[in-house]
């Protein structure tokens, strides 16, 4: 596009052209799917806490995010008067543009990235690791000591939770030989059993390590002790309010599509179903293409935030000891031995064995699904209809 827009106006008009149409388009998604995820965190922890969660604004309460939207921007903003105000109003910016900076090298499709990069898998990394600046600047500028305390604790997590979680992008790279995420998604073309995640147990392995340390640099419960409210009133955010404290929360739901968006191209098949023989652009054309692409892509994203706020609702959180022992005594050798297991594998087992092994996988974890799946099915809820189980069913009689 910036090839064919240089033909009619000069070259630096045009890039910038490009760029804010690219960052247009990656902002609204973010603020729209933000929006989506919020309402939906309040969904599932109203089902798993035996409540309906927002019903009353719009239907399903579908426009309950939005109310609070309307709500924090007409809220006071309010600054302490011994905390350091330019690095206190700036924080807030700091964490949300490391959060969509991930997003730039992030393809939702063939070619379907912002910039395209041949090292987009250490680029993403380096960007959402530098949120934590955003943290920590909000701690130390706050002038409470409880604030400080939230802004160390992220510091100390996600300083040591960046190696494993290294170590785990490793595995498919030395699959792929490549950094370039647009080429590590066009190489898992094809049926399903052709995802990284299938291609031997140390990949499967590497990508529930990836996930669960991923969750943690998000600071996502077991793992927010960034926030902590039983413990540290509010965490890193204590003193904020207004817009500024929105846009933290924003910059964590961005995060958490952008880490699951990298576990997607990286292990589960990136934009591709898994069930079409090729490339879709290829098989359908751009047009249609593209947008199953993107469909398919921000679907399974989808799938894996959902996964994230099941174990925040489902899991106690952590104490800082328990958080920092997880990471270094166990996850950091773990993510090793996956290192080097996926290269003796791919040195010494041969092509038939790797093969089998990658069906038994796929297999075996469709199985498990349809497993789950019949379950389900078969499944009947003994509460009438229209009310909850617990407390809120209507007494016998």
């Amino acid at each position: 596009m910036r090839e064919l827009l240089g033909e009619y106006v000069p070259a630096w008009a045009a890039t910038l052209g490009v760029a804010g149409v690219a960052a247009g388009l990656l902002l609204g998604f973010i603020g729209v799917s933000a929006l989506m995820y919020i309402w939906a965190e309040r969904k599932v922890s109203g089902r798993m806490q035996d409540r309906l969660g927002p019903t009353r604004t719009g239907p399903f309460g579908l426009l309950q995010s939005l109310a609070d939207g309307i709500k924090l921007i007409t809220k006071e903003d309010l600054t302490p008067d011994p905390a350091d105000k330019l690095l206190f109003h700036a924080a807030p910016y700091v964490a949300f543009c490391a959060s969509f900076a991930g997003f730039i090298a992030l393809p939702f499709g063939l070619g379907l990235a912002a910039q395209g990069s041949g090292v987009g898998a250490f680029f993403m990394l380096a960007a959402l690791s530098s949120e934590v600046f955003g943290v920590l600047l909000a701690g130390y500028a706050s002038g409470s000591k409880w604030s400080l305390f939230g802004g160390v604790r992220e510091a100390a997590q996600v300083v040591s939770y960046e190696v494993p979680r290294s170590l785990c992008v490793l595995v498919p790279v030395c699959l792929t030989g490549t950094l370039d995420l647009n080429a590590i998604g066009a190489q898992q073309a094809g049926g399903f059993w052709g995802w990284n995640v299938f291609h031997d147990p140390f990949t499967a392995s590497a990508f529930v390590v990836f996930f669960i340390t991923a969750t943690a640099s998000c600071k996502r419960a077991p793992f927010d002790l960034a926030e902590a409210e039983s413990e540290l009133v509010g965490g890193f955010h204590t003193e904020y309010s207004g817009l500024r404290w929105s846009f933290f929360f924003l910059a964590e739901y961005a995060s958490m599509f952008a880490v699951s968006g990298l576990a997607v191209l990286l292990f589960l098949g990136g934009w591709h179903t898994g069930f079409l023989p090729g490339e879709p652009t290829a098989a359908l054309g751009p047009w249609l293409g593209h947008p199953l692409n993107a469909a398919v892509f921000v679907a399974k994203g989808t799938g894996l935030v959902l996964v994230m706020m099941w174990m925040r609702w489902s899991l106690p959180r952590l104490r800082i000891d328990q958080v920092m022992m997880t990471c270094l005594k166990y996850f950091l050798p773990i993510s090793c031995g996956l290192l080097l297991g996926v290269a003796v594998w791919q040195l010494t087992v041969p092509a038939t064995v790797g093969l089998a092994v990658r069906y038994a996988l796929a297999g075996g974890t469709v199985l498990a699904f349809a497993a789950v799946a019949l379950k389900l099915a078969l499944y009947r809820d003994p509460t009438p209809r229209g009310e909850l189980a617990g407390v809120w069913a209507k007494p016998a009689g």
